[in-house]
């Protein structure tokens, strides 16, 4: 077949070609075709050019505004996660629905898991870690990307395994971010906001603003939701050393009472004691702090670029060097992952 034929009719026909337009030609339109007036004026005067700017700026706007429609509408639909829940005891919430015994269902991004007054429950996240829920807990997944996971507990309790990378698994508190550096530990909030985070492998940030906590295994916070972290202490301290130690870091007390609690916080610390008199050293008033300072010296050795004066200005660089004398970690790993976080 000769193309002509598709462009003018001349040429020799193709049967095919034939065939298909017999076919069309019943759609063809057979009345006249429309004769439309001429414009009066010339298309500039219907379009000025000077408006072609606000025509155009306007019209990138309501794509905008069309495109922000659509991405509210995305946010508001639940995002599967890598979180899926592997055991109940009784009866637990997940997303609004109930899961019982072997059952399972994926925790998504924006849902709650939920238990009741006589429930546990068990979610697992294969590259992150595993949580256990005691029973009265609320636990929500705030966001799940990048192998980064951030939930917030709201109430209870929960015994984390965290295997994932250092700075990947983050739980919000009323009081206070815990981010784990590699751990295992549980956390337990209150009604009132409060909580206390135990660790028993590895070691954990505590932080709310201004105000961190280091807790390394064998050691215990606690956290208020008007003050953040507290100070943290070893459990196998002594009674007395632990009494006086929350009276330090607990609501106003006299100077009196000040003074009497510091003195028994000095005499009963031990060398594992240090963990608590580095951080006691920002929560004292400056009077105090040289009596924190000295005793702490006696227990551990400071780096040889720490000075009594920059200590007693509190320093962070030198607290950071002192902090990796007491054979607990070294802090840099939390300042690495503590500027790619929003406390």
């Amino acid at each position: 077949m000769k193309q002509d034929y598709l462009w003018d009719g001349s040429g020799e026909p193709d049967p095919e070609v034939q065939k298909l337009e017999e076919v069309l030609g019943r759609l063809r339109h057979r009345s006249p075709v429309p004769v439309f007036p001429e414009l009066t004026r010339p298309a500039s005067r219907w379009f000025p050019r000077s408006l072609a700017p606000r025509w155009a700026f306007a019209a990138a706007a309501l794509v905008v505004a069309v495109a922000g429609i659509m991405l509210l509408r995305d946010e508001t639909r639940v995002i599967p996660s890598e979180w899926n829940v592997t055991r109940a005891e009784g009866s637990a919430q997940v997303g609004g629905q109930s899961i019982i015994g072997e059952q399972t269902g994926n925790l998504g991004v924006g849902q709650v898991v939920e238990t009741g007054a006589a429930s546990k429950a068990s979610i697992r996240a294969e590259e992150t870690g595993e949580i256990e829920l005691e029973p009265r807990t609320r636990l929500h997944l705030v966001r799940s990307i990048n192998g980064v996971q951030r939930l917030a507990l709201e109430r209870g309790t929960i015994h984390a395994t965290i295997w994932a990378e250092p700075g990947k698994f983050v739980v919000d508190t009323p009081s206070a971010v815990a981010v784990d550096l590699g751990c295992v530990y549980t956390l337990h909030v209150d009604d009132s906001g409060d909580g206390l985070l135990r660790t028993t492998v590895g070691w954990v940030g505590f932080k709310l603003a201004g105000r961190e906590a280091f807790i390394p295994a064998g050691a215990a916070c606690p956290t208020r939701k008007n003050t953040g972290p507290g100070i943290p202490y070893f459990e196998d301290a002594s009674t007395a050393f632990r009494d006086a130690l929350a009276q330090l870091d607990g609501s106003a007390i006299s100077d009196q009472e000040r003074a009497a609690a510091l003195r028994v916080v000095l005499s009963e610390s031990r060398q594992r004691d240090a963990l608590s008199l580095w951080h006691l050293l920002a929560r004292v008033p400056a009077a105090d702090r040289g009596a924190v300072y000295n005793r702490l010296a006696q227990l551990v050795s400071p780096d040889a670029a720490v000075t009594r004066e920059g200590i007693l200005k509190l320093d962070p660089a030198m607290l950071d060097l002192w902090w990796n004398e007491l054979g607990l970690g070294d802090v840099s790993l939390w300042r690495h992952w503590e500027r790619g976080w929003k406390f």
